[in-house]
């Protein structure tokens, strides 16, 4: 068989196979196998999470990634990094890191792959796949042919690591359909009077909850140049649509309106800027003082202006005018449709021999190691059918 992609999904697939005893090439074109697991997490890998389940999972078939995440989980994983005694701890909300470098993960793999006789070939670039009895993969350094090909080559995501639309050309040319695809996990970008005050906010963070429609995560979010960025914000990047409104609530523990109002009567005499200083970063609570309250103590503001400003800050509803590409997003949402795939197998229906998996296909995960998860799973379904 031939692997394509020697990321995450690629060598999982390729050591799950190779150790059934398949014979394995498996072709990447960078000089280096698993380059998206050695930028990830900082550099330390966010390789799963504990807390790993479909309703963490975007796709157009919210059911497709029930069977492979059933099947090998997060749990298996960490055995597996266990195996090669590869510390590694909890940060939060069950993400799970390394505690030295990326490289471990990527050593663990490729000594797996090696312990199964996958023959792993290096910057190798693909000029043409065809199949007649059996596939036929051309590169730059000569010819592969094998009965099964799996498609491992991710998204469009950060495209200066070597992604490109690899596996979506090679799905169109065997006729695979493909979803409407996205950045996801990624930096949103604002205009006009939004922009100008979040450019002058550049560099100040908290903690909030992001909600686009019925979807709303609690974590951090972070103000830049170009908008909000942070946790809370890549998370709802990945459900947003183009036109839609964000709502954040700066305060998640507070009902801001009648603290306001409260402080009012407590201390008449202070500004407001000192008083919203007091629950949000002084940066914040001055651009907003100035912005939605009269330059007056706390004392002779009227209740109603307290009032509308604490309903901002529990409900600010700010409309995106887009995101910062797939440059700076983390994964592609969607990719290769999956009513075209087996949900056990990951085998194309009307293309016996030809797989696919990872980001490649339309399942993308939350921040926080599910993607890599979804490599794991995806990986070891195809590398246990092929």
């Amino acid at each position: 068989m031939i692997v394509i992609g020697a990321g995450a999904a690629g060598l999982m697939c390729a050591l799950t196979a190779g150790a059934r005893g398949r014979r394995v090439v498996l072709l990447g074109h960078a000089d280096e196998a698993g380059k998206k697991i050695l930028i990830s997490g900082g550099g330390r890998c966010n390789f799963t999470n504990l807390h790993s389940a479909p309703e963490n999972f975007i796709s157009g078939n919210p059911h497709f990634c029930k069977s492979a995440l059933a099947r090998y989980t997060s749990h298996d994983f960490i055995a597996l990094i266990d195996k090669h005694r590869i510390p590694w701890h909890e940060k939060t909300l069950g993400q799970l890191f390394c505690d030295g470098s990326a490289r471990a993960v990527v050593a663990m793999l490729l000594a797996e792959c090696t312990a199964a006789g996958v023959e792993l070939r290096l910057g190798h670039r693909i000029t043409d796949i065809s199949r007649a009895d059996r596939f036929r993969v051309t590169t730059d350094q000569g010819d592969f042919t094998a009965p099964a090909m799996v498609l491992a080559t991710g998204g469009l995501s950060i495209p200066k690591m070597g992604a490109t639309g690899f596996a979506h050309d090679t799905a169109r040319r065997f006729d695979l359909k493909l979803t409407d695809m996205a950045p996801g996990l990624v930096p949103l970008t604002f205009a006009d009077d939004d922009l100008e005050m979040m450019r002058s906010l550049s560099g100040a963070a908290l903690a909030c909850i992001a909600s686009y429609g019925r979807v709303s995560f609690r974590e951090a979010m972070l103000f830049t140049h170009r908008g909000l960025s942070g946790p809370a914000i890549l998370q709802i990047s990945s459900f947003w649509r183009a036109g839609g409104d964000i709502t954040l609530n700066l305060l998640p523990d507070l009902d801001a309106g009648p603290y306001l109002i409260d402080a009012k009567d407590a201390r008449p005499r202070a500004a407001p800027r000192t008083v919203l200083s007091d629950i949000l970063p002084s940066r914040l609570a001055a651009a907003l003082a100035e912005t939605h309250l009269p330059a007056r103590a706390m004392g002779d503001i009227p209740n109603r202006l307290l009032s509308a400003l604490g309903g901002r800050l529990n409900r600010w509803r700010l409309t995106p005018s887009g995101s910062e590409g797939y440059a700076k997003a983390e994964v592609t949402r969607g990719g290769i449709d999956t009513s075209g795939l087996s949900s056990r197998t990951m085998e194309a229906r009307n293309v016996p021999g030809l797989y696919a998996i990872g980001e490649a296909v339309d399942v993308t995960g939350w921040l926080g190691g599910y993607n890599f998860q979804w490599a794991w799973s995806s990986g070891v379904a195809a590398g246990e059918a092929v």
